[in-house]
């Protein structure tokens, strides 16, 4: 993965990913890197494969969806927040492409990129948190009164 600021105030980067880059893995490593405070980005590319997750109520877990072919990814986009242990949680969702013109979406767990993939990350000013929900066992935002 290459990267590149764009801007200073507020940070904004891009990021082009390479052959067989795992997204997820790689977005959070570039944001423990750059020591990122909470962020928000949008991307486009393609995956070689991926895997989306569906949250199942009663389970409280994700469902996985695995997506073994080729793909064009139509819409990625989500945020990055630290938890209570100060380690980056990324919340992002997709919506792929097949070759048959059918569209599968959901929260993306995995995705492998092939041939590339430009996403846009801006920084905000302020850090945010996330919190373990009871209900849910999700590590939400909170936003503090």
């Amino acid at each position: 993965m290459k990267s590149k600021l764009l801007n200073q105030t507020p940070r904004t980067f891009a990021l082009v990913f390479d052959k067989g880059d795992e997204v997820t893995a790689k977005l959070l490593q570039f944001a423990k890197e750059n020591q990122l405070k909470a962020s928000y980005f949008t991307a486009l590319g393609s995956f070689s494969k991926a895997t989306l997750g569906f949250f199942e109520r009663e389970r409280k877990d994700y469902k996985r969806i695995e997506i073994e072919e080729q793909v064009e990814v139509m819409s990625l986009f989500g945020n990055l927040a630290k938890d209570e242990s100060a380690q980056y949680k990324l919340h992002a969702h997709v919506v792929i492409g097949k070759s048959d013109g059918s569209a599968h979406g959901g929260h993306l767990l995995k995705g492998h990129v092939w041939p590339t993939l430009e996403l846009f990350l801006t920084e905000t000013s302020e850090q945010l948190q996330r919190r373990v929900d009871e209900e849910t066992n999700l590590p939400l935002i909170a936003i503090e009164q």
